[in-house]
């Protein structure tokens, strides 16, 4: 849900990746061989602890991958693709693709895109899980035709992997 993992993922942006979208990709998408289970405190490292008391209430726990699934037929799990069409199946209600000016939040519920949340937005924004309630920090990506030289990315909650197990957040 966006409440969670949006303030989340800004912080884990503005200072455990110093601002690197790059960076952030790399460790979120491209070093994980299927995906993640839950994203984890560690995401927080090198914030400020009353920005990590805020949006943790003083808990931690690690993030986890879903590198631990068995399949029905013993083979290794393999990354899966989502699409709005296959979304659903996979029980994801939300998306997030870094972009190089922001995080943009997709509701998986309507097509197209969603939001677009500046990456210097405060993380302890309080963010409502219906974006039309979000306070005036978003803006809406305008979809183009030309594509840039390496598309924008997934974020980790965008894109499950197979079968999902419970997550505590």
């Amino acid at each position: 849900m966006p409440s969670n993992h949006l303030p989340l993922l800004l912080a884990a942006y503005q200072y455990k990746f110093g601002r690197d979208v790059e960076a952030m990709a790399q460790h979120l998408i491209d070093d994980i061989a299927v995906g993640w289970d839950e994203l984890g405190t560690n995401l927080l490292d090198d914030a400020p602890p009353t920005l990590v008391a805020t949006l943790t209430g003083g808990e931690h726990w690690p993030s986890r991958t879903l590198d631990h699934l068995i399949t029905p037929d013993g083979s290794p799990p393999v990354r899966m693709t989502v699409t709005d069409t296959t979304a659903s199946d996979l029980g994801m209600p939300w998306g997030y693709i870094l972009h190089p000016q922001g995080i943009e939040v997709i509701s998986m519920a309507h097509t197209g895109t969603g939001p677009l949340v500046a990456w210097d937005t405060d993380p302890s924004t309080p963010f409502s899980d219906h974006p039309a309630h979000w306070p005036a920090i978003t803006t809406r990506r305008t979809p183009t035709t030309s594509r840039t030289a390496r598309p924008p990315r997934p974020a980790a909650g965008a894109a499950p992997t197979g079968p999902r197990t419970a997550a505590r957040r």
